[in-house]
Formats: C-alpha cells, structure tokens, sequence
C-alpha cells in the first residue's frame, strides 16, 4: 500500500523508529509511550504522533505503542516485510565496507550480489558473496534483484546506472560523488558523506577569537 499524503520527511524518519523499537525489544521492553520513544531516539514526541498520524491510529491512550506491533505496521508501511535482495557495483574500499556491514539485516535487506571491473578481484568471495565481473549486470533480472547499491568512481557512475537500468533496477543508493540522471519511475538515493561531513562545522559553537 502508498501512502501518497506521508511527505518525504516522515518517510526518512521512519527506518529511525524502527531501529529504536528494535533495540527496544532486544532490551525487553513490550510497550512504550510516544514520550517514552521520543526519550529513546531524540526526536520530539509530538513529531513521532505526527508522523504516525499519516498511516493511522496505532497506539492506544493511557497505554502507548505495542511494541511488536508498530514494528510490523513500519515494515508494511515502509515495503520492509518482505526481503529485498541488493547488488553491490564497486567493491573498493567503501564497497568492502558496505559488504561488512551488519545492518542492513534490520531493515530485510540483503546484500546477494557484487561486481566490479577488475579481474584482480572477480572470482573473490567477500563475506559470503562472490564478486562477479561487471559483465553480468544483466543477470539482475532473472535473479529477483531490483535494488543496487554503487559504490564507483565519479566517471563510472552514469554508465554504472544506465547498465543497471537495462538489467531491471528501480532502486539504487549512491555513494558516487556524483549526480546521476535515471528514469522518472527509478528512485536514486545519494549519500555523499563528505559533503554531509561539510555542514557539521556550521552547528559547531565557534572557538573564542575565530
């Protein structure tokens, strides 16, 4: 099911709710106040009610949030009840980091597929994937993957996503510090950490004298 109201800032909230309540749960807990999650994760309750408000009524009054339960809501709302298989294009330094990180598994993805351009590293199996050669992109489709991850340098990126286009991808995170053009129907999400790194300064206090 869309939700064609929720704005996009909600959307963003939501996977920050989900990992509260997951930690949440691994400590136990079986309910919870808005208050009580807005203490948790540091974002005001009254934002959390709002947010929620968009997909329905799920907590009760004088009682607060089933757990287990709003974890099952976010997952449908979010498309996260079923798992999503992703492929990893550039297994660099930061693909190799990719490939090791643990969390993904929170959210139902999983990493099942790596490719890369150098013969150096295809035929290498990185934490129990096997990097392929980039060649076989168009394997993609028959193998149930529509989500991607790329992780290539600047002037690979374009010809990276146009490949993946052909093989079937409506989904890609980018770590290429790059834009890249896709079709209207494909959802590109970028994650360029130097340039998120380049706006912490501004909320820094001011040093006495600067």
């Amino acid at each position: 099911m869309r939700y064609h109201k929720a704005p996009d800032e909600t959307i963003r909230r939501l996977p920050s709710y989900l990992r509260g309540l997951a930690l949440l749960l691994d400590q136990g807990y079986k309910s919870i106040s808005s208050q009580g999650l807005a203490d948790f994760i540091g974002i005001n309750p009254w934002q959390i009610r709002k947010d929620f408000s968009y997909f329905g009524g799920f907590g009760t009054r004088g009682v607060g949030y089933d757990i287990e339960k709003l974890v099952k809501q976010i997952k449908k709302i979010l498309r996260l009840d079923v798992v999503h298989k992703a492929a990893l294009v550039g297994v660099g330094n930061l693909g190799l980091a990719v490939l090791a990180y643990p969390g993904f598994g929170v959210y139902g993805f999983e990493v099942a597929a790596a490719f890369d351009v150098s013969p150096q590293k295809v035929g290498r199996k990185v934490h129990n994937v096997a990097i392929e050669g980039v060649s076989e992109l168009g394997t993609l489709r028959k193998r149930g993957i529509d989500i991607a991850i790329i992780a290539v340098p600047r002037e690979a990126a374009q010809q990276t996503v146009d490949e993946l286009v052909k093989a079937g991808v409506r989904g890609i995170l980018n770590f290429s510090p790059c834009y890249i053009t896709v079709p209207k129907k494909l959802k590109v999400i970028t994650i360029d950490i130097a340039m998120d790194f380049a706006r912490l300064p501004y909320y820094m206090p001011r040093q006495a004298g600067a």
